[in-house]
């Protein structure tokens, strides 16, 4: 059962992993998690004792989380929506979106109190093809006046869903406004943010992030380097034919980091015992958005522009007070805007050495544009039975849906109808270590592609972790 938070009770913050209460009966900051936050694995590992030490059993604390999965796209053909690169049709970016079975991720977390400073947290996400570092940064710890560093790679604060991991979703898959907009793994980069959580009878949050801007969906980057390629001329006779190497910058120009800037707000009124609500307001600026694509005849596009979004969420959560959160339900909801402007250029070689505009004529080839995207989703969850729940979710992509998909015959970008997803799930949790899950998806897209997936799912937690929602 979820936590029964008040966010505007300054004694139930202090005795949240938020805070920490010292000796002399003041509150040194350990982590600055939002009230509605599950206690996930990070929280769990850096609670602190009475003394100030780290309340552990290990130092690092370590957890594992394993994900598993069955998924059948039954249609064959559903594909994504329209008008967006990136992203993965049912994961999180972690398998390669094949159907029958696979093991999505084994999560490795390692916590601990560095020294009365800081905190460091190491996550790595694992798969059949290997392991990759999710997050790995330090907190600060004894900061005055609500102030918080974060420092290294990690999940972004913007949104709500985009900072939790995958075993603390409602549902099997990622949102596709997060995933499409953001990238594979929503926004995820390697930087610094500074957040400030007031002494105000309300709990509020205010943060910013300067990230170094590599994701695709908002912050993709290429940089300045040379477009080679390789070929043959001439009669292969008895000694070959000749090796041909064209080589040409690709256009782009280089941009230093941090180029991805970010803030945020959270806001989370007092509704009484039993029910708490969270409000935000995301907003981020990329000062480069590039792109490139090599076709093998040789031609190459690419795109230059900058970025910028904005988003806004909200979560209520009711606790009904039964066993194992029978009766209790939540409602969550988050839209998110993203404006892309863009140079485009399609170029190949006349020679060894010159990539030109392809298009007869000389500079037909070369225009610019804006991408204009947007999406949401609705999700709602209800505990109908002891350790059961039942969840709903509506998605909608491409309410806008300018895109940089280019019509090279009329110098211009392509536009699209929205993409919808409709998603139905039920999870069984026998205790707070595992759960288990089914889901069925209805996919209508744009490009006339619509058709059912389905999903079955099992997530066991071993070592340190905090307790899953009941």
């Amino acid at each position: 059962m979820f936590k029964r938070i008040v966010p505007a009770m300054v004694p139930v913050l202090l005795a949240s992993p938020v805070y920490a209460q010292s000796e002399a009966g003041q509150a040194t900051t350990t982590m600055h998690r939002d009230p509605l936050d599950r206690v996930g694995t990070r929280a769990a590992g850096l609670r602190l004792s009475e003394a100030g030490q780290p309340n552990t059993a290990f130092n690092p604390a370590i957890s594992v989380i394993l994900d598993g999965a069955y998924f059948n796209d039954f249609n064959r053909d559903v594909g994504s929506p329209e008008g967006f690169g990136g992203g993965h049709d049912h994961a999180h970016g972690h398998d390669d979106g094949e159907t029958g079975f696979s093991l999505r991720e084994a999560e490795v977390t390692f916590s601990a109190s560095v020294d009365n400073y800081l905190d460091a947290m190491l996550v790595l996400a694992g798969t059949e093809h290997g392991f990759e570092v999710e997050e790995a940064y330090i907190t600060t710890r004894s900061l005055p006046a609500g102030l918080q560093v974060k420092a290294g790679k990690f999940l972004s604060d913007i949104g709500y869903i985009n900072k939790q991991h995958p075993h603390d979703w409602d549902f099997f898959d990622r949102p596709m406004v997060n995933e499409y907009l953001f990238g594979d793994h929503g926004l995820q980069e390697t930087g610094a943010q500074l957040s400030w959580v007031p002494a105000t009878d309300s709990y509020m949050r205010f943060g910013i992030e300067a990230l170094q801007g590599q994701t695709h969906g908002i912050a993709a980057y290429q940089g300045s380097s040379d477009h080679t390629i390789l070929g043959f001329d001439g009669d292969p006779g008895d000694e070959g034919p000749t090796r041909l190497r064209w080589r040409s910058d690709n256009g782009l120009s280089d941009v230093s980091g941090p180029r991805l800037w970010t803030g945020f707000v959270k806001f989370a009124p007092d509704l009484g015992f039993d029910n708490a609500v969270q409000f935000g307001l995301s907003y981020g600026q990329s000062r480069a958005w590039q792109d490139m694509e090599a076709h093998s005849s040789g031609r190459l596009e690419t795109w230059d522009g900058d970025a910028w979004f904005w988003g806004t969420d909200v979560i209520f959560r009711h606790d009904a007070g039964q066993s194992f959160g029978h009766g209790s339900w939540s409602l969550q909801a988050e839209y998110f805007y993203r404006n892309i402007d863009a140079d485009y250029a399609s170029r190949s070689f006349t020679d060894s050495s010159t990539l030109v505009p392809t298009a007869a004529g000389g500079m037909a080839d070369l225009f610019s544009g804006t991408a204009k995207q947007d999406g949401l989703y609705v999700q709602g969850v209800y505990g109908f039975a002891p350790r059961w729940q039942v969840g709903l979710r509506a998605e909608a992509l491409g309410l806008t849906n300018d895109s940089l998909e280019p019509i090279r015959s009329s110098n211009s970008f392509e536009s699209f109808h929205e993409s919808n997803r409709y998603s139905g799930a039920v999870t069984f949790r026998p205790t707070e270590f595992s759960y288990f899950r089914t889901q069925l998806n209805y996919n209508d897209f744009d490009h006339g592609h619509s058709g059912w997936t389905m999903a079955l799912q099992f997530n066991v937690s071993l070592g340190v972790h905090g307790a899953h929602q009941f």
